[in-house]
């Protein structure tokens, strides 16, 4: 029993009309390879699914640039001749647009002047004066974030050193700087409660150029150089 004829109308079915697609587009791709073996032809085809798959075939002999070309030269037309206008189009476009943004920048820069206006010149005024705001909003913000992020910094060090203080027994002397507050084990730890007692602390003296304190004993100066 023969295959009876279908309609040809777009398939409104979407799985069929792929399962359709895929088969057809065997067949067609086949009937190329037979007709480019049997009758030496120079055979190329494209071909686009609903969902933007590409799919080709072209010769062995030849590619299809090469199809192309001998395509235009057997129809007197070119392919690429619309592409090419609109590519020149575009490029002059951004040349443009290229052009005007530098000349902004350089009348940004105080450069090229003498052509403008006085509204033009009062805009880009305004525009300069903008601009200048949003820097000094932007450095006022930077600054301000730095400061912070040093303030925490210090506070952490700050307690950093008060833990450290704590863990080492000292209290700290306004005049003299750290002494012992350990008691008689002194800072040897535990070498005896005569050395503990001979330890003073020294006084340092910005404006003098030399360093005065008790030596060990309490009978004679030590003074450092």
């Amino acid at each position: 029993m023969g295959r009876g004829k279908i309609e040809i109308k777009r398939i409104e079915n979407a799985t069929n009309r792929q399962v359709t697609y895929s088969k057809r587009r065997t067949g067609i791709m086949k009937k190329a390879r037979e007709l480019t073996v049997l009758c030496d032809a120079q055979v190329a085809i494209i071909m686009f699914s609903s969902t933007g798959k590409y799919h080709e075939f072209c010769s062995p002999s030849t590619d299809i640039k090469g199809i192309f070309d001998r395509y235009q030269q057997a129809t007197g037309t070119s392919l690429w001749v619309e592409q090419y206008e609109n590519m020149q189009r575009t490029l002059s476009h951004l040349k443009d647009i290229n052009r005007n943004l530098r000349t902004e920048i350089r009348q940004r820069m105080g450069e090229d002047l003498d052509s403008l206006e006085f509204e033009e010149l009062r805009g880009l005024e305004q525009n300069v004066d903008a601009a200048l705001k949003e820097v000094r909003h932007r450095k006022y913000h930077v600054i301000t974030t730095q400061t912070e992020t040093y303030k925490k910094k210090v506070k952490h060090s700050y307690e950093a050193y008060k833990n450290l203080q704590q863990e080492l027994g000292l209290r700290e002397d306004p005049a003299f700087g750290f002494v012992d507050n350990t008691g008689a084990g002194g800072w040897d730890g535990g070498a005896g409660a005569g050395a503990a007692a001979d330890m003073y602390a020294f006084r340092v003296v910005p404006s003098q150029p030399n360093l005065h304190g008790m030596a060990y004993g309490g009978s004679h100066d030590l003074r450092l150089g």
